[in-house]
């Protein structure tokens, strides 16, 4: 009995490998059929092949369980492999549960000239299934990202508590980090959970939401520099500059307990503060004075930790600094503090417990 089967397969994978030997188990002859580099481009929205075509015959046609490999050329969406069919009349035609062409795939099985059966497939396999969009993900992953700070807005990010007309500041910051190197604490609310989601390939401005909380950290990582979002349910940026100006003027101090950002997303605050933090920190990054682009984003932590005190979080302790704030959501991870100048911020990095030198993070600013 003859076996068909289709798809993509533009990399192989294990759910590729069982999906063949549950088929092939249903007969004794196995025909696989892959869309061409020509369907492929244009039924997934120009992407090209991530194997040539003749590659991808060879390594399908070596495996054990697979009797023919033909390439389908048709342009029926879903259908590229009919005329092979036509010609092979294969008993079966199998696809998996979740196939999104079984409606047109059923149809071709019911032609009187074809007298094929439909079949349907499970999904099993004893380990984490994996898909080739995740593959091809996890590839273009980075090996290392920034993290973040941000001076004002913050929580504006997140889509219940957008504001139209307001904004968002923050600043990717060095040193970066990987997955087997991460140099601070975790759950500081330096936007950490985005830089773990981006770093294992995934979508992290997806992953962020589905955590309830924002995309700004997400969305500056990738970004770089000292950025200005539009407050709203998607990343929007309104401007950006290098944040060379802040170099030597910016220190964390880790408080001595994590935080979960998620669990203060719906906490009582004072958003009418946040906008005009978020304000006050776009002003500043619009200056074309260096003063006044270093004075405006203190006043912008300034008005933010008058925020979170407000909030209920407890006082900072002052250390010779223009502004300090909580990161993230605060109640306990970094602290950032703003300084005057370098020497200020080493002299507090150099006898202060906890505290640890950043920079703006610079690469890719236009």
């Amino acid at each position: 009995m003859k076996v068909f089967v289709s798809g993509c397969y533009d990399i192989l994978h294990g759910g590729h490998v069982e999906f063949f030997s549950q088929a092939r188990a249903l007969g004794d002859y196995l025909i696989v059929s892959f869309a061409s580099d020509a369907v492929l481009a244009a039924h997934k929205h120009g992407r090209r092949s991530s194997i040539p075509t003749e590659h991808k015959r060879k390594l399908i046609g070596a495996l054990r369980m697979v009797d023919e490999v033909v390439v389908g050329e048709g342009h029926r969406s879903g259908l590229d492999f009919e005329d092979h069919f036509l010609r092979i009349k294969p008993q079966l035609l199998v696809a998996t549960e979740d196939d999104k062409y079984s409606g047109v795939k059923r149809e071709l099985c019911a032609k009187a000239s074809v007298g094929a059966e439909y079949v349907i497939l499970p999904k099993t396999l004893g380990y984490t299934p994996v898909s080739t969009s995740q593959i091809l993900a996890a590839i273009r992953a980075p090996e290392r990202c920034p993290l973040r700070v941000d001076f004002g807005g913050g929580w504006l990010d997140v889509p219940k508590h957008a504001r139209e007309g307001a904004f968002i500041v923050n600043c990717a910051i060095t040193p970066m980090v990987a997955l087997d190197e991460w140099g601070y604490h975790i759950g500081g609310g330096l936007g950490g959970s985005a830089a773990y989601a981006l770093l294992r390939g995934c979508d992290a401005v997806q992953s962020e939401l589905d955590l309830g909380v924002g995309w700004q950290d997400p969305a500056v990582i990738r970004e770089s520099g000292l950025c200005v979002w539009r407050s709203g349910a998607a990343p929007a940026l309104d401007c950006k500059t290098s944040g060379a100006l802040l170099r030597g003027r910016m220190a964390l101090l880790w408080t001595g307990a994590p935080h979960v950002t998620p669990e203060k997303t719906d906490v009582a605050r004072n958003y009418d503060l946040v906008e005009a933090a978020g304000r006050l920190a776009r002003t500043a990054v619009l200056s074309s004075i260096s003063a006044a682009l270093v004075a405006g984003l203190a006043a912008a932590v300034a008005a933010s930790c008058e925020m979170q005190e407000l909030e209920g979080m407890a006082a900072l302790p002052r250390h010779g600094e223009l502004a300090r704030k909580y990161c993230g959501g605060g109640w306990g991870g970094y602290a950032l503090y703003l300084f005057g100048s370098a020497p200020q911020r080493d002299d507090f990095v150099a006898r202060v417990e906890g505290a640890l030198s950043i920079e703006p993070y610079l690469s890719s600013v236009a």
